[in-house]
C-alpha cells in the first residue's frame, strides 16, 4: 500500500514522500481503517519539521486526522462492523492508504455527514469546542481572540454564539476583516488600525472582556491582554509568530490576570467520555442546523504531498487542505 513517511526531520515539502509498506494488520483493541480523506493540519507539518511537542522515530509516518471505513477488526472490538464509516482525531500515521487505529480512538460518522466534513471534524472543531467549554463563560459574556480569520479561530466564533458567548476576533490586516465577514463572522477587528483598541472597547461597550486566546505569540499576547477587564484570563494557544509572549507585567500585576495554556490533545485524552459525547454531540447538532461551516481549499492525491504541504500555508486559504489516496 502507499504510505506518506519521512526520513528526516525538515521542510515537508522536501522531506515527505509516498512509499510502497505491507498492509498493516489490526492487534487487540485495534481497527483497520481504509483512508477516504484526511485533513493537513499545521502541527502535522509542525511534528515533521520536529519543532511540535510530539517528536516520531525516524522514519516515521505522519498526519493525525482522517474518516475513512472499517476494513478489518482486531481481536477484542465491539462496537465497530467492517465497512462502517468512521472519524478519528487523535491517530498518528493516517496519512496512507490503509492505517491502523484504537478502537476506542474512533467516532462513527452518521448518515448525512459528508466525508469533507467528517475528515476535519474531530480535531480542530474539537479542539475549538474544548477551549470554549473550558474558559467558564456564561451567556452574555465577552472574550477575545487573535488569529481570528485562522481555523481554530473561526471554529469559536461559530460555535460561541450558540451558547450566547460574545466574541471579539483580531486580525492582522484589514482585508481579514472583510472575509470573515463573508463568512458571516462579525466582531473582527484588525490591528493594523491606529484606533484598534477602541474598535474593540466601543464593540464591548461597558461590559467586561473576560478571556483572551492568544495563537500568535510576541507583541500580539500583549495585545490581547491589555483588552481584559480586571481578573481576565490570557490563554495560549499558539504561536503562529513568536514561541515568546510579550505581556506586560503591569497589565499581570494590576488587572490580577491569569496566564495559561491550553494543549487540545493532553486536554481531550484526559476529559471524561460523559464530556466528550456531550461536546461531540453539540459539534454534530451544529454541523445540522448550518452554524458550523468546515470548507474546503482543495484536495491532493497522496502522491503530491509536496504541493499540498506548501498549499497549506498560502495566504488567504479559506478551507483545508485535504488528502486523499
Amino acid at each position: 500500500m502507499r504510505t506518506i513517511l519521512h526520513a528526516e526531520f525538515g521542510d515537508p515539502a522536501s522531506v515527505l514522500s509516498v512509499s510502497d509498506t505491507d498492509l498493516p494488520e489490526p492487534g487487540a483493541g485495534e481497527v483497520r481503517v481504509r483512508l477516504i480523506l484526511s485533513p493537513i493540519h499545521n502541527h502535522d507539518l509542525w511534528t515533521v519539521r520536529g519543532t511540535y511537542g510530539f517528536k516520531p522515530a525516524l522514519p516515521a509516518k505522519a498526519g493525525t486526522e482522517a474518516v475513512g471505513v472499517v476494513d478489518a477488526l482486531g481481536d477484542g472490538v465491539e462496537g465497530l462492523a467492517v465497512g462502517q464509516r468512521v472519524a478519528t482525531g487523535g491517530t498518528f500515521g493516517v496519512w496512507a492508504e490503509h492505517f491502523i487505529a484504537k478502537a476506542a480512538a474512533l467516532i462513527p460518522v452518521p448518515e448525512g455527514v459528508a466525508d469533507e466534513v467528517a475528515a476535519q471534524l474531530v480535531s480542530m472543531p474539537f479542539s475549538a469546542i474544548s477551549l470554549l467549554d473550558s474558559l467558564g463563560l456564561s451567556a452574555g459574556d465577552w472574550m477575545i481572540q487573535n488569529a481570528a480569520n485562522g481555523a481554530v479561530g473561526r471554529l469559536v466564533a461559530q460555535l460561541a454564539p450558540a451558547r450566547g458567548i460574545h466574541v471579539i476576533g483580531l486580525v492582522r490586516r484589514a482585508d481579514g476583516v472583510s472575509e470573515l465577514a463573508d463568512a458571516g463572522i462579525d466582531h473582527v477587528v484588525s490591528t493594523d488600525a491606529d484606533d484598534w483598541q477602541d474598535q474593540v472597547r466601543a464593540l464591548a461597550g461597558d461590559a467586561p472582556i473576560k478571556v483572551g486566546i492568544d495563537s500568535v505569540g510576541g507583541d500580539a499576547s500583549g495585545d490581547v491582554l491589555s483588552m481584559l477587564a480586571e481578573n481576565g484570563t490570557l490563554i495560549s494557544f499558539g504561536a503562529m509568530a513568536s514561541p515568546t509572549m510579550n505581556i506586560s507585567s503591569g497589565d499581570v500585576i494590576f488587572k490580577q490576570a491569569t496566564v495559561k495554556g491550553f494543549w487540545g490533545s493532553k486536554v481531550s485524552q484526559t476529559m471524561a467520555a460523559e464530556d466528550r459525547r456531550r461536546l461531540m454531540g453539540e459539534l454534530l447538532a451544529r454541523v445540522v442546523d448550518g452554524t458550523l461551516a468546515l470548507p474546503v481549499e482543495a484536495i491532493y492525491p497522496l502522491e503530491e504531498i509536496g504541493a499540498a504541504a506548501n498549499a497549506n500555508f498560502e495566504p488567504g486559504r479559506a478551507g483545508k487542505i485535504l488528502l486523499k489516496p
